[in-house]
């Protein structure tokens, strides 16, 4: 009775995690199909009117995307921005955090709480005096600019996630690893990383998507040359409103390079989710 009972309820549960994914998927699918249909069909009714006539649907429109120099260069932008911002706040931050987890140096309580202190700094305080310092220093509206802003205020939070679970790990193992004579470097790199992979997985992809999200400091630190895809479709919208035609599938692509990221990526999110659980 009491295995019907947990098959009805692990049955109902599974129809409801399938349902909430179908909900949540469905404004990524009605955008899909809205960016394979023309601006005429599109002005005629929603995208749930392609399954009465199908035959409406193409990939013209991203042909037209293709041939739109100004979303082409904003999706690279948004590249070069995303990516080099996650490898240096992902590498830094492990570094930092297996220094303040397990490295004894002059000073180490009072700079961790520091930076701890830092997670509370909203990011509209230092727009302006950080423009005005990068204005100084050549670096506003350029690309390296708009890294360096999401670097600093990404690394309080990654250094805090990082030590907290760097410092979780077995004393034992690695004071073993240091009578074997590995070095710190080698502790880190063959012992620490490999262990912390689910943190530093999960840490990766958060850095990721709020980066290739973001619009707020990519509106501020970047000019025209340099503006990433949130921006470049916000200024379309503004200046052509109506060319929908390479509008949908221009936010079909940034929408669907983090779903990517975090499918590509879920079981080590769901292990470093897990793990703080476990302990």
């Amino acid at each position: 009775m009491n295995a019907v009972r947990r098959g009805l309820g692990n049955g109902v549960v599974q129809a409801f995690l399938v349902l909430v994914g179908l909900v949540w998927m469905t404004p990524l699918a009605g955008l899909f199909l809205s960016s394979l249909r023309s601006a005429e069909d599109t002005a005629k009714g929603g995208w749930w009117t392609v399954f009465s006539s199908p035959g409406q649907l193409s990939f013209d429109n991203y042909s037209s995307l293709l041939g739109n120099s100004g979303i082409t260069q904003a999706f690279w932008n948004t590249v070069l921005i995303s990516v080099p911002t996650t490898v240096l706040v992902v590498v830094i931050a492990a570094l930092a955090g297996y220094a303040f987890a397990w490295l004894d140096f002059p000073g180490r309580e009072p700079v961790f709480l520091l930076v701890v202190a830092l997670l509370v700094v909203p990011v509209q305080i230092g727009l302006l005096p950080v423009a005005k310092l990068f204005g100084q220093l050549g670096l506003f509206g350029t690309i390296p600019g708009v890294v360096l802003f999401h670097v600093a205020y990404g690394l309080p939070f990654a250094v805090f996630l990082l030590r907290n679970y760097f410092a979780e790990m077995p004393k034992e193992m690695l004071e073993a690893a240091r009578m074997d004579g590995g070095s710190e470097w080698r502790i880190f790199t063959r012992l620490v990383l490999p262990v912390g992979r689910p943190a530093i997985a999960s840490l990766a992809i958060f850095q990721f998507l709020w980066v290739w999200n973001d619009m707020l400091v990519a509106l501020l630190f970047a000019d025209s040359a340099s503006q990433p895809l949130t921006v470049e479709l916000q200024s379309q919208i503004r200046q052509f409103g109506s060319n929908i035609d390479v509008l949908a599938p221009g936010a079909f692509v940034s929408l669907v390079v983090p779903v990517v990221v975090f499918f590509a990526f879920q079981r080590h999110f769901v292990q470093g989710v897990m793990a703080g659980s476990v302990k």
